[in-house]
């Protein structure tokens, strides 16, 4: 599982990624960000002064509208909303790009600002029994072999509530930014993941 950062819609990097992302050798569920999408929910919410539910569902449907999107870019990519349609379109051989809204709504996540696209991908790793996720960032986290999820979240590049989802997810945590470009299409040909370790506990 990959979450694409929303930050990089519009960024040189962003078909760089997608083609690499193309390569992977496995099956792909893609968690699309919200980046300028959200950031144009959190002008809205300002003058309109609607509160923080109502934000984040339209929050959520700013991440569906960057997979949307990118969808458009990348023929192989389906957009889906459930864990049967996901599955649906990776027997078809795409990759399967979350919407979020359907099942996030339906959880007992908490509806504010607090729970970010890094979260959700957290989250829903557990609720597919992925065994990798990788955050595609469009900033570098150094050239260290490790980060520790602590140290994340204390520079802001992932929210607080990321690392105890992290942690139920079971999964392997990466993160990677431009940095890894470069590698990354060769690194996923052989089917595995870019970017740098993430200690969760």
């Amino acid at each position: 599982m990959a979450k694409l950062g929303g930050s990089l819609a519009g960024s040189r990097e962003l078909t760089t990624w997608l083609a690499a992302l193309d390569r992977f050798a496995g099956p792909l569920i893609l968690v699309p960000g919200g980046g300028a999408f959200a950031d144009t929910v959190r002008a809205v919410q300002a003058k309109m002064r609607c509160d923080d539910a109502a934000a984040h569902r339209m929050a959520l449907l700013a991440m569906e509208q960057f997979g949307v999107a990118l969808a458009s870019l990348w023929p192989r990519l389906a957009c889906v909303a459930t864990p049967a349609a996901i599955r649906h379109a990776l027997r078809r051989n795409e990759v399967a790009c979350w919407m979020p809204t359907l099942m996030v709504l339906d959880s007992d996540l908490p509806k504010s600002w607090e729970v970010t696209s890094d979260t959700l991908s957290a989250w829903v790793a557990k609720k597919l029994g992925a065994k990798k996720l990788l955050l595609i960032k469009s900033v570098d986290t150094g050239s260290k072999l490790h980060v520790g999820v602590a140290e994340l979240v204390n520079t802001g590049m992932i929210d607080p509530l990321f690392p105890q989802h992290a942690a139920k997810s079971g999964a392997e945590v990466f993160i990677a930014g431009p940095g890894w470009l470069a590698s990354a299409a060769s690194i996923l040909m052989q089917g595995q993941v870019p970017g740098t370790r993430v200690r969760v506990a």
